[in-house]
């Protein structure tokens, strides 16, 4: 499409169309500021299930699947300390939820997504409960085609089970959808779904670690992406980081 300049005519300016059918986001650390609600949570759950664990060792492990997560910070998934630590990372959440922010820009790019064709899929394994929050925090229903939870696939994040889930729901191929996650979990996950993937530092993640997991660009949060979208992936195609 070209400017017009025909007197009485509004200017049109060019309109790039996106490279991709769909984008595939994550949700903790990449539309909503929880990850440090989840560190904290976390924490206090090891502590009071007898067990202290690092602040900077949980952060890492953000992300992961769940029971890779236990696995990685005290040895096993399917313990008496796990369990229970698992519980009172849910109820500890729960009681923090009024702490969670949605992420700057988030709701907005989501909006201009869907506005202009590509299906939006909201590709996260939390748990249904987590899910539900989330949701009604981001209250961007009407930009979402698809949504997937945590009941979706027995190994979460970086497995691909909950890329392949999405993607088939969206009825797209891995060629013409792009990822957009906060953790190194998220782009191995989509790569390993033969998914590019683009990364936000917003999680707490640094760019560099995003771009050695295989992200092929990287921007500091979904403001930052919707105000480089013409350039990024999603609608210039492969780019370099």
């Amino acid at each position: 499409m070209f400017a017009c300049t025909t007197p009485g005519y509004p200017m049109l300016m060019p309109v790039t169309e996106p490279k991709v059918d769909a984008v595939l986001l994550d949700i903790d650390g990449t539309l909503v500021d929880s990850n440090y609600v989840h560190v904290d949570a976390w924490s206090r759950a090891f502590r009071d299930a007898g067990r202290e664990v690092p602040s900077w060792r949980i952060h890492r492990c953000i992300g992961m699947d769940g029971s890779k997560l236990l696995e990685t910070l005290v040895g096993s998934s399917d313990s008496a300390l796990a369990g229970e630590a698992k519980k009172l990372h849910g109820e500890y959440y729960a009681a923090a939820s009024v702490d969670l922010e949605v992420l700057p820009g988030a709701r907005e790019l989501l909006a201009e997504l869907n506005s202009r064709g590509v299906t939006v899929v909201l590709a996260t394994s939390a748990p249904e409960s987590e899910l539900s929050t989330l949701r009604d925090l981001l209250d961007v229903e009407d930009s979402v085609a698809v949504v997937t939870s945590g009941e979706d696939a027995e190994v979460a994040k970086p497995e691909p089970d909950i890329i392949a889930v999405a993607l088939e729901r969206s009825g797209v191929g891995a060629d013409d959808a792009v990822m957009v996650g906060d953790s190194v979990w998220d782009v191995e996950s989509a790569g390993r779904a033969g998914v590019r993937a683009i990364g936000v530092r917003s999680g707490g993640i640094s760019r560099g670690e995003l771009l050695d997991a295989g992200a092929a660009a990287v921007f500091d949060d979904p403001a930052d992406l919707l105000e480089h979208v013409e350039t990024s992936p999603i609608f210039a195609g492969k780019v370099s980081a």
